[in-house]
């Protein structure tokens, strides 16, 4: 059994967040949400904000499961739409300013021994 979860449209960039991906990605899910709960970055809320919403998911579709067997099968990164705007430059010139946006996908299964 999986269940997925997505969080869209997040103001960081998908940089800063792979860093903190990086650290769970394959992890037992209350293993991951202790590390990410010590860790000092705010992409660290956005990941524990969508492994949880990826529980609650597997709890409404399924009827039973074992939490301690969850982990974290497929967790990833992509790039959002960035958001366009001006800066002021020398000369009466305007330079592009990206603020970029991700997008974050976590499937959780449960481990088969």
């Amino acid at each position: 059994m999986e269940a997925t979860a997505r969080a869209r449209h997040l103001r960081q960039s998908p940089y800063k967040l792979r860093f903190v991906m990086d650290l769970v990605r394959g992890k037992k899910v209350n293993d991951a949400l202790t590390i990410l709960r010590f860790t000092n970055k705010k992409a660290a809320r956005y990941i524990i904000k969508t492994i949880n919403s990826a529980v609650a998911n597997l709890s409404s579709s399924e009827e039973s499961f074992d939490a301690d067997k969850l982990y974290i099968k497929t967790a990833f990164v992509d790039g959002g739409t960035p958001m366009k705007r001006w800066r002021p430059a020398a000369m009466g010139r305007a330079t592009p300013i990206l603020k970029r946006t991700s997008h974050i996908t976590i499937i959780i299964s449960d481990k088969k021994s």
